[in-house]
């Protein structure tokens, strides 16, 4: 059945509370694993993708796709690709538009729905392997949906995909974490994608008019000024509409894994959807109670983050 009713998956008891799991692994995991090899290849645009490579020369590889202002050297980012490479994959993590050490050469940056950057990452790294795996964190995880949704069957190699922490519903998980308690992640959000915008408009005056940041307060804001109009999209609403992998779903012709947890400050009650996880034969859905946005620090310790063992686990299964 795709949706796993029982998660095995418990919390340590001093992480009380979603928010604890959340913020926790984000500021205070440290991960010691090897320097990564670092490519940079070109966009069909004329823009960049910086990747860094973890490579043992395997015939398998797992490519990770980072969260909203992430990039591919955060904790999770590395226990993920230390976790997969131990297991016998090469490992590719990347990073978006303007993420990396340097902003990008493009006006645009990225967004929860860029899959044409996940598709040139893709079709760089196939011809080197035999199979591919994607995992993808939070906005990472809808782009990674959001693909296999749209190249269906058209990129054979891909096997399976796990997809954490996952805004199915992008409009409604910006409500989410906009509201109460949470906005003290939208607004850490929100102050380093002004950052950029700020770096970045003395370059592009006419497609991003320093003016247009005043009339930015929320990140809904942000999307509707900035995000959507820069991208092509008429405001928030429909860059919300057009690219919330909800709609991906019934569409995707791999195994693949959506693990959310119930108490993650980011998610909204739409992206847990339970009727059409009784639906989908090849998308599996695990909605544990407990573990916090790209948290999941297990009590056991077999299991020290849960989401890592259970993408690893998840993948290699009948490999």
């Amino acid at each position: 059945m795709p949706l796993l009713p029982n998660s095995p998956f418990k919390r340590p008891k001093w992480l009380f509370n979603g928010h604890l799991e959340t913020i926790y692994p984000a500021l205070l995991r440290k991960v010691n694993f090897k320097k990564p090899e670092r490519e940079r290849i070109h966009t069909p645009d004329g823009d960049f993708l910086d990747l860094d490579w973890y490579k043992s020369e395997k015939s398998r590889l797992v490519i990770i796709s980072h969260g909203l202002e992430g990039n591919s050297s955060r904790p999770y980012i590395l226990g993920m690709a230390q976790n997969f490479y131990k297991s016998g994959f090469d490992v590719l993590t990347w990073n978006y538009r303007g993420c990396g050490e340097e902003l990008n050469l493009k006006a645009i940056f990225y967004h929860s729905g860029a899959t044409y950057d996940l598709k040139s990452v893709v079709e760089h790294a196939q011809k080197d392997y035999q199979e591919l795996f994607l995992v993808g964190f939070s906005l990472g995880g809808n782009l990674t949906l959001k693909f296999l949704g749209e190249v269906k069957s058209n990129f054979p190699k891909i096997k399976k995909a796990v997809a954490i922490s996952v805004p199915l519903d992008l409009g409604g998980s910006c409500t989410k974490i906009s509201t109460g308690e949470n906005l003290i992640y939208s607004k850490r959000f929100l102050r380093t994608l002004k950052e950029k915008v700020g770096r970045k408009a003395p370059l592009f005056p006419n497609e991003l008019p320093l003016e247009k940041l005043n009339q930015v307060k929320t990140l809904r804001d942000f999307d509707n000024v900035i995000t959507g109009p820069l991208h092509g999209f008429a405001d928030a609403e429909e860059y919300y509409q057009v690219n919330s992998s909800l709609q991906f779903l019934n569409q995707i012709e791999v195994p693949s894994l959506v693990l959310n947890a119930q108490n993650d400050p980011f998610l909204s009650a739409t992206c847990f959807p339970q009727q059409l996880a009784q639906k989908l034969e090849l998308v599996h859905f695990e909605f544990p109670k407990q573990g916090g946005h790209v948290g999941f620090l297990s009590s056991d310790p077999e299991k020290t983050y849960y989401s890592e063992a259970r993408a690893v686990e998840f993948i290699t299964h009948d490999l």
